[in-house]
């Protein structure tokens, strides 16, 4: 639930910043800001990520296919980069989404001297700590 704490207090805020304008008149204003506060919601919230699976199934399937496994978590920044940069081909990536799984969690935990820092991007199972979008990149399947 708290994955989508970030994106639900930015829609209410500036729900509340857009009612103000409209009783101060200026409908136009606040459709634009509600309209900016909705897309800022909905870069922060885990629609933006690919499906996220458990971290033993992701370690399961990038044992068979060598693909990379991603560890993130909503409104993370790095992560949301990291999405960004990798276009389409994220999807060529196995996601685990460290709130939902505790498993990943405690991947990331080990990984990161006991600190949840993401994105933990794990390759051929050495953990990678918020690497160069470009090197991940390298590492997917299908790497031009």
């Amino acid at each position: 639930m708290r994955a989508w704490t970030l994106p639900t207090l930015l829609v209410l805020c500036g729900s509340g910043l857009a009612a103000a304008l409209v009783f101060r008149g200026s409908a136009g204003a606040a459709a634009a800001l509600l309209l900016w506060f909705v897309l800022l919601a909905g870069v922060n919230s885990p629609l933006v990520f690919p499906r996220s699976i458990g971290a033993l199934e992701a370690q399961r399937r990038s044992a068979a296919d060598g693909r990379p496994v991603v560890y993130w978590r909503p409104g993370c920044a790095y992560c949301l980069r990291l999405r960004t940069r990798l276009g389409r081909r994220a999807r060529r990536a196995h996601w685990v989404d460290i709130w939902r799984d505790p498993e990943g969690a405690a991947v990331v935990r080990a990984a990161n001297d006991g600190n949840e820092t993401v994105p933990t991007v794990v390759v051929a199972g050495r953990p990678h700590t918020n690497p160069d979008p470009e090197w991940v990149r390298e590492q997917l399947p299908g790497a031009v």
